[in-house]
Formats: structure tokens, C-alpha cells, sequence
């Protein structure tokens, strides 16, 4: 399992590297054109609400374990921002994706608005997209007011932290992506590049609102896969090492109580012949 999971995790993190810059760019692209446009265009999707009552979370685990921490850390994430959301008064719907995940917030008594599973693995576009589609609509419908994802982001094999990014409203981008991007956009001279744009901003949004939601989950879980075997490789290779200890330390000390069976039976032989001398 060590190995399959190694052969999975290069592959994994190959399609990250390809996804990372178009995300970057998109997520980018969007920001600049809310800050650009003059009148925002009526799409709910780029509607802050005013007071924030409902709030789904998408929590992004895996079909399988044996995966150490790794499912575990996201349900616990995901309760944890439930709490602090239930304190500030919101309601919290959950959308799980990945076997781990529907199982143990339906364990727990939570309601599931939004289960997808059998893809975790190997995740696809249509995969995010079905997942983004069902929050938009929710959004949409003012069955939301806010929308996040929990995930597992791929540092290394070794190393995967929980992340917790907003999706919507657009408005809401966290101050993390707004400095990664902000290096890109500079210019030599620490200045803001000049963005021109054709078609004006507010028809630009039109169409990149629904990308931007798209793109932002299929990589989150892209990054959730490879953190997935990634951790998987660890755990396995744990598993390995501490079977391959317990082996030792049984033999040895099977090896003990052998040795002391055959001592036993040799001191009774000698002493069974003194008694008959």
C-alpha cells in the first residue's frame, strides 16, 4: 500500500502543479475586476449579505482510510468551525465529500445536505463541479449567505495542514490569496501592473463568477488527494516499521520462553536421574 500510494502521489501532485497557476490566475482575474468594476452586476454570487444566518460548509475527506490523521483532522476542523459558527448564531449545513467524511458527521448527528463520494481518489472536474453547482444554487436561493471549504492542502508527503478558504461571497476572499497574488501582480518597481479590460469589468464578472467557484474546489480537491496519499504513504510506512518491531520483539521473546521450556525439561531430566542413583 506504501508503494501504490508513492506511484498515486507523484501523479497527484503533478496535476496540482499544472492546476496551481491557472487557480492562482482565475482567482486573481476575479478579484481585480470586483475591485474594477464600477457597478457590481446583479449576480447573487457577488451579493454580500448583510447579516450571515446560514452558512454551508463543504468538508473535503476521503472514500478510504488507513490514512492516519487525515480524515480525522477535517471532521474535526469542520466540527470546530461549527461551534464558532452556532456561537455567533449561524445555522451550518454540511456538504461532505468522500466516504470518511459522510459517515462520521452523520455519526456525530449532524444533517448532510450534500454527500459525494466515489471519486476521492482520483477526482475530476466534473466532480468539483457538481459540488460547486449544488452551493451555488444554494447561494442562489438565499438557502445561504455563506459558503467555505475545509480541506487538507498539500505541503509534502510528511506535512498537510487544514485549510478553511471562503467561496462565496466572491467579496470574501481571505488575505492569504490576496498576498500570494498580490507578488504576481507587481512589477519590477513594487507597482501594481496596469490592467485594461475588453469587455468592460461588470461583463467580465458575468463570466468568471461561476469559474471561480469551479476552479477553487477542484483544487481543493486536488490538493485533498494528495494529501490523501501522501498521508497514506506515511501511515503505511509507520504501519511497516512498528510490525516489523513487534516482530522482533515477539521472536525474541518467543525465543525466551522457548529457551526457558528446554531449560525446564533438562533440569527435571537431571534431577529425575539423581533420584536414582
Amino acid at each position: 500500500m506504501e508503494m501504490v500510494s508513492a506511484a498515486r502521489l507523484r501523479r497527484a501532485e503533478q496535476r496540482i502543479e499544472e492546476l496551481r497557476p491557472y487557480a492562482r490566475g482565475i482567482r486573481m482575474m476575479t478579484r481585480r475586476a470586483v475591485e474594477a468594476a464600477e457597478h457590481i452586476p446583479g449576480l447573487p454570487l457577488l451579493q454580500d449579505r448583510e447579516t450571515v444566518n446560514r452558512v454551508g460548509i463543504i468538508a473535503v475527506t476521503a472514500d478510504r482510510g488507513l490514512a492516519g490523521a487525515f480524515n480525522s483532522q477535517i471532521v474535526r476542523a469542520a466540527n470546530r468551525r461549527r461551534q464558532e459558527l452556532r456561537n455567533e448564531g449561524a445555522e451550518v449545513f454540511f456538504y461532505a465529500v468522500g466516504r470518511r467524511g459522510v459517515s462520521s458527521l452523520r455519526f456525530r448527528g449532524f444533517d448532510v445536505e450534500g454527500e459525494y463520494t466515489g471519486f476521492t481518489d482520483r477526482p475530476g472536474f466534473a466532480n468539483a463541479r457538481d459540488v460547486a453547482d449544488a452551493v451555488i444554487a444554494a447561494y442562489a436561493d438565499e438557502k445561504l449567505d455563506r459558503a467555505e471549504i475545509i480541506f487538507n492542502h498539500y505541503e509534502s508527503p510528511l506535512v498537510q495542514t487544514v485549510r478553511v478558504n471562503v467561496l462565496l461571497p466572491i467579496q470574501a476572499m481571505d488575505e492569504v490569496l490576496k498576498a500570494e497574488e498580490g507578488q504576481e501582480e507587481e512589477g519590477e518597481d513594487g507597482q501594481r501592473a496596469l490592467w485594461i479590460y475588453e469587455p468592460d469589468p461588470e461583463e467580465i464578472l458575468r463570466r468568471l463568477v461561476t469559474d471561480f467557484v469551479e476552479i477553487s474546489v477542484y483544487r481543493a480537491l486536488l490538493e485533498s488527494t494528495a494529501s490523501e496519499h501522501g498521508a497514506r504513504m506515511t501511515a503505511m510506512r509507520n504501519a511497516s516499521e512498528n510490525a516489523s518491531e513487534l516482530i522482533e520483539d515477539y521472536t525474541l521473546e518467543m525465543n525466551r520462553q522457548r529457551q526457558a521450556e528446554i531449560t525446564q525439561e533438562i533440569m527435571e531430566v537431571v534431577a529425575g536421574a539423581e533420584g536414582l542413583r
